[in-house]
């Protein structure tokens, strides 16, 4: 008995290891690419054609059978899925509304594959407008590397949205989204998404890229430039000789290494000025001087790299060397090491643009979130950052709170009966404005909520530790919360449940404040659906003032005090399901001036009129 007993013992202690290692999460793998390209523009036509090489590893442990390609310029054409989307819905984008549907054949865009090989051996394939569908000759093993050599004809589109030529201020290319790009494919599977005006969501990967243009014309964008002494145009080492061109085009070569995308730009117009930080990054700007951009454009220079040291500082150091800032596109569009902004603005704007866009190089570019799934992991996040560069960057003109415009717009948004969660996929979206507020204000009220809760240090080392673990690893929702409980020993699993997959609001007030005696009785109610941790500040007839804290039982702890903010006299714990809190003061009510629910603002109570007492 006691051999079979021993051996059934090793039996389950086998098992049992057998079924942990099982369970047991694995590292998150991520695919990788390494693409080759030569395209050649034919600035007369607005055609280009081209040719790449592209290295693909499957990292994951998955056999791949198919392959996708985005085509993301086919969109601009009438009857797309971008047009009809923008035509149907409720509030359409005001640069885009009808006018994909009225352009002429030689104002569409298109991106046409001709060849498509892997290992030498053609893939079957089929465009379907923005996606191009492959079936593999041969199976893609896990942790293996193929192939794929790709030829393509382009034309570029009017300026419509973000890509294009010829825009309103008179940029000739502004070239995103301009070669076939291969889908991602992650452990939710290919995400090979339609382009209908919304997100990107890429590989990272090593891009070697050379652009033959017109010689007339100065090129920007994504990567460091490999033979700036051939080009000139500001890009050549002082003292230089660059030889004169021969024929009647420039080949650009560029090299970026570890980056999503690649985006370019070109006009023979740009002004082109270089700064070079202490810190060896090199920063581009390239805008069209003239009266509406001269004045503005050479102050920026001295923005932008404040704004990189700001930032590294406070969310992660810039992993790259270089960062182009490049009049063009429709607004402001982000981009790996560079970004697209229409440049006739006013400084205060100009700036404002450039900071947002530029921050999404955390976000975006390196963190690297889904942004079509989660869109507020980026844009929200981008935002609550931008707002702290802002208030930064003009301090002499910063008062009250720099959050002021995102609580207004979630505020907005959480009364106007058209919110949806924030687990929404951005292509679906039933308006622009659900869609801009969830994602932008909303998203950045996720980060002040969690600053809220587990205080301002904890959570500024926290942002910092989430920029450690997870820089180029497409983190998700989860991924960002388990930081903040690493770093603040609560668990906040209930806030992400509440804030991403719910539109239920926060409302707290004050219902009544009484006397006891020579105590007074303060009532508080939750009377939104969705429950928060409370700090309620105390000020009294002499000046003095005093902190209850009322953090709710699900959160498993409390939050440190911050520094400078008044004495915790009580800390009590809140249950959720209990709508009404009595607290019991050892003061008489004579001595109190006023009570008050979250004097930091941070807490995103849809009415605060109800937040304070005063007697």
């Amino acid at each position: 008995m006691r051999k079979l007993t021993g051996i059934f013992y090793t039996i389950f202690l086998t098992g049992l290891e057998i079924c942990t290692e099982a369970l047991s999460q694995a590292e998150r793998w991520q695919q990788s690419v390494s693409y080759k390209i030569y395209v050649d523009m034919d600035v007369s036509t607005n055609q280009y054609t081209g040719k790449q090489i592209i290295a693909y590893s499957n990292n994951s442990p998955d056999t791949l059978k198919r392959v996708f390609f985005h085509l993301y310029y086919n969109a601009f054409q009438p009857n797309s899925m971008m047009d009809v989307r923008s035509r149907s819905i409720k509030d359409p984008d005001r640069r885009v509304m009808d006018r994909i549907s009225k352009l002429t054949p030689q104002e569409i865009g298109y991106l046409n594959v001709s060849e498509l090989t892997m290992n030498g051996q053609p893939v079957t394939y089929e465009q379907v407008e923005t996606i191009l569908e492959g079936d593999l000759p041969q199976p893609i093993l896990p942790h293996s590397t193929v192939l794929f050599e790709t030829r393509f004809e382009g034309q570029v589109p009017l300026q419509v949205r973000r890509s294009g030529r010829d825009s309103e201020e008179g940029v000739r290319y502004s070239m995103s989204q301009w070669y076939p790009k291969i889908s991602n494919y992650d452990y939710q599977g290919w995400h090979a998404n339609p382009y209908v005006g919304r997100e990107f969501y890429g590989i990272w990967g090593d891009f070697d890229v050379t652009i033959a243009i017109d010689k007339s014309y100065v090129v920007g964008g994504t990567g460091y430039l490999q033979n700036p002494n051939e080009i000139g145009h500001g890009y050549e080492d002082s003292g230089v000789t660059v030889p004169k061109p021969k024929g009647e085009k420039l080949s650009w070569h560029f090299y970026a290494p570890k980056v999503h995308d690649f985006m370019w730009a070109a006009d023979p117009k740009y002004t082109h000025d270089r700064i070079e930080m202490e810190n060896g990054i090199t920063v581009h700007h390239l805008y069209i001087k003239n009266s509406q951009t001269a004045s503005n454009w050479e102050k920026l220079k001295s923005y932008t790299p404040a704004a990189i040291t700001f930032m590294s500082e406070n969310f992660g150091e810039y992993p790259y060397k270089q960062f182009s800032v490049i009049q063009g596109g429709d607004g402001g569009m982000e981009y790996p090491m560079s970004t697209l902004i229409t440049g006739q603005r006013p400084l205060g704007s100009l700036v404002g643009v450039m900071v947002h866009e530029l921050i999404h190089s955390w976000f975006h570019g390196v963190l690297g979130s889904n942004e079509s799934l989660y869109s507020w992991m980026d844009e929200g996040f981008t935002t609550y950052a931008g707002n702290l560069t802002m208030a930064h960057l003009f301090s002499d003109q910063a008062s009250g709170f720099p959050h002021r415009g995102a609580y207004a717009g979630y505020e907005r948004l959480a009364t106007s009966g058209m919110e949806e969660p924030l687990s929404t996929h951005a292509d679906h979206f039933q308006t622009n404005f659900a869609y801009g507020a969830a994602a932008y204000s909303k998203g950045s009220l996720f980060l002040s909520q969690l600053e809220y809760i587990i205080g301002k240090e904890q959570f500024a080392k926290a942002m910092l530790r989430y920029w450690d673990e997870w820089k180029f690893k497409h983190p998700n929702a989860n991924d960002v919360i388990r930081i903040m409980e690493k770093q603040s020993g609560l668990e906040l699993d209930w806030f992400k449940e509440y804030w991403v997959y719910t539109t239920k609001t926060i409302d707290y007030g004050i219902k009544e404040v009484t006397a006891e005696g020579d105590q007074t009785k303060i009532t508080l109610e939750r009377i939104g659906a969705m429950p928060m941790p409370i700090d309620l500040l105390i000020t009294y007839t002499d000046g003095s003032k005093e902190q209850i804290y009322l953090p709710l039982v699900m959160q498993r702890g409390e939050k440190p005090m911050d520094p400078g903010s008044p004495q915790r006299i009580h800390t009590e714990r809140w249950p959720w399901t209990n709508a009404v809190k009595e607290l019991l003061i050892a003061r008489p009510l004579s001595q109190i001036v006023t009570i008050e629910i979250d004097p930091s603002l941070l807490m995103a109570d849809i009415n605060r009129e109800n937040n304070r007492f005063e007697k």
